[in-house]
């Protein structure tokens, strides 16, 4: 094709198998931590992708051999499968696919037009609708199905609230030697991956940094404040869903801001929101409920950064 056209090399089907290739390392690290149980989920969540991605475009009469071999599809599944406790029982985790793809995707228009992220949408209706298995996961290393009674973001949560100091709520189980225990090698691996994503140019630095620096920050403050009622910065960065949802989760191209600066606003806010609600809120973890919220505001962030094409009149 002659000048002055370019030929992308980062179509849909390159850029989502190579999102796939860089979350084996935090499926491997699951699975090394808590048994076979990840990998079965992997596998529901990609079957009950597909099939819902297939019925979604037959009812809507689009031609689903594309579509079904692009691998957006099976982003939204894996990611989900990822963030659910590793023994949640098979048919939630079908229940909670079906929501991200079929409502969370294809009820905005499918793939490009959702304005909120299709797996945190299932995740945070499976949170809501089942509190207690979401919350439930198991202590790392054999016996795998030696469940702890809450997370370790959880146990802080309701011990402090309870009275026990900060010393004795980390002498739980659910403790490892930075975070949460076995969520901290998560988190390593998560970052690995996102570190990969991040030199293939796959994602930009501005939304992982920006949310890793909003999540950061105020617990650093906090935690220089009230280091008995706060836990500091790399705790909140080692637990929970903290770097699969800056560089796997925040970074979707579709439901995430445009511009630069919209990034930084965008990715800052989740992990502000992040923070607060661990800190505050009634569920563990936030990345889920910050990065909709934040998806909210992509509309206003992109009307008020994006610049003004010349001569077009201001808004």
């Amino acid at each position: 094709m002659p000048s002055p056209h370019v030929v992308a090399g980062y179509t849909v089907p390159r850029v989502m198998f190579q999102v796939l290739l860089a979350l084996v390392p935090v499926l491997a690290v699951q699975v090394y931590l808590f048994g076979p149980g990840p990998l079965g989920l992997v596998a529901v969540a990609c079957v009950t992708a597909l099939a819902c991605e297939a019925l979604a475009l037959a009812l809507r009469r689009r031609s689903s051999q594309s579509a079904l071999r692009d691998g957006s599809v099976l982003v939204t599944a894996v990611l989900l499968a990822l963030a659910v406790p590793p023994l949640l029982p098979w048919w939630l985790l079908v229940f909670g696919t079906a929501v991200a793809v079929l409502i969370g995707k294809h009820a905005y228009g499918g793939l490009g037009q959702n304005p909120f992220n299709p797996a945190m949408v299932g995740y945070a209706v499976l949170l809501v609708s089942f509190p207690l298995e979401m919350t439930r996961w198991p202590v790392p290393g054999p016996p795998w199905d030696a469940l702890t009674g809450a997370t370790a973001l959880d146990a802080i949560g309701n011990g402090l609230r309870q009275g026990y100091t900060m010393e004795e709520v980390r002498a739980g189980a659910g403790f490892g030697r930075v975070g949460a225990a076995g969520a901290e090698w998560v988190n390593l691996a998560a970052l690995a991956g996102g570190a990969w994503l991040l030199g293939r140019r796959i994602i930009r630095w501005h939304i992982p940094v920006a949310m890793l620096a909003g999540l950061a920050v105020p617990a650093a403050l906090a935690h220089g404040l009230d280091p008995g009622a706060y836990p500091g910065a790399l705790f909140h960065l080692a637990s929970g869903a903290a770097m699969l949802g800056a560089f796997f989760i925040a970074t979707d191209p579709v439901s995430a801001a445009t511009s630069d600066r919209g990034r930084l606003i965008y990715g800052a806010g989740i992990g502000l929101l992040t923070w607060i609600i661990r800190s505050w809120g009634g569920y563990p973890d936030g990345v889920a409920f910050a990065v909709l919220l934040m998806n909210l505001a992509v509309p206003l962030l992109d009307r008020g950064t994006v610049p003004r094409i010349h001569g077009q009149p201001r808004r």
